[in-house]
C-alpha cells in the first residue's frame, strides 16, 4: 500500500506556515499538534524544526500545557497599544500606495509620510503622525526611497544615416564691425 504524498508543487512547508500567519487561530492548531507530537515521543527540537519556530517557543508551549492544561495553549492578550488602522483601511491604504498620489486627490508626486498622513486624514478621518505613517509604509511592504533614474547609454548604430540626412548649412563669414 502506497503512502499518501502531496504532488502539487505549490504546497510547501513555507507556504503552509505563511498561511498559518494569515489565518486567525491557525497557530492554536499548530500548538495543539505540537502537544500531540510531544505526547507521541517527539523532542522539542524536532517539533521546533517541523513548525519552523525556535526551540524555546516549543518548550514554552509544552510548559504552558503542563502548567495550565489545554487552556495554556489559547492565545493570551498581547501587551502594547492596539493597531489604530482597521483591516479595511489597511487594505485601502495598500492599494492606494500602488498608484500615483494624484489619483487619490493629493497634490504630491510620490508617497511619503506626509502624503500618507494627508491621505488617511482626507479619505478615512484617521489622524497619524508622520513617523507612524512612515512605519505603515514599511509594514505594508513599500519603501521610502526615491526612485533612481538611469540613462540608457547611446550606441553608434544609425549615426551615419542620421548625419547623411542632416542638411548642413555653410558657415557664414563674420562681418567686421566698424
Amino acid at each position: 500500500m502506497k503512502a499518501l504524498t502531496i504532488s502539487n508543487l505549490s504546497v510547501t512547508k513555507q507556504a503552509l506556515l505563511e498561511m498559518a500567519q494569515r489565518e486567525p487561530g491557525a497557530w492554536l492548531g499548530i500548538r495543539i499538534a505540537a502537544g500531540l507530537l510531544v505526547m507521541k515521543g517527539w523532542s522539542s527540537s524536532q517539533v521546533a524544526e517541523l513548525f519552523d519556530v525556535s526551540r524555546w517557543s516549543a518548550v514554552q508551549w509544552i510548559q504552558r500545557l503542563n502548567q495550565n492544561g489545554v487552556q495554556g495553549l489559547e492565545e493570551r492578550p498581547r501587551p502594547g497599544r492596539p493597531v489604530r488602522l482597521a483591516e479595511s483601511i489597511q487594505m485601502q491604504l495598500e492599494s492606494a500606495l500602488t498608484c500615483d498620489p494624484r489619483e487619490c486627490g493629493l497634490s504630491r508626486n510620490r508617497w511619503d509620510g506626509v502624503s500618507v498622513v494627508e491621505y488617511l486624514q482626507r479619505q478615512h478621518g484617521v489622524k497619524l503622525k508622520v513617523r507612524q505613517a512612515q512605519r505603515w509604509i514599511r509594514r505594508l511592504g513599500f519603501s521610502l526611497r526615491r526612485p533612481v533614474y538611469r540613462y540608457v547609454q547611446a550606441t553608434s548604430e544609425g549615426v551615419d544615416a542620421f548625419s547623411a540626412r542632416i542638411k548642413k548649412t555653410p558657415p557664414t563669414s563674420k562681418k567686421q564691425r566698424p
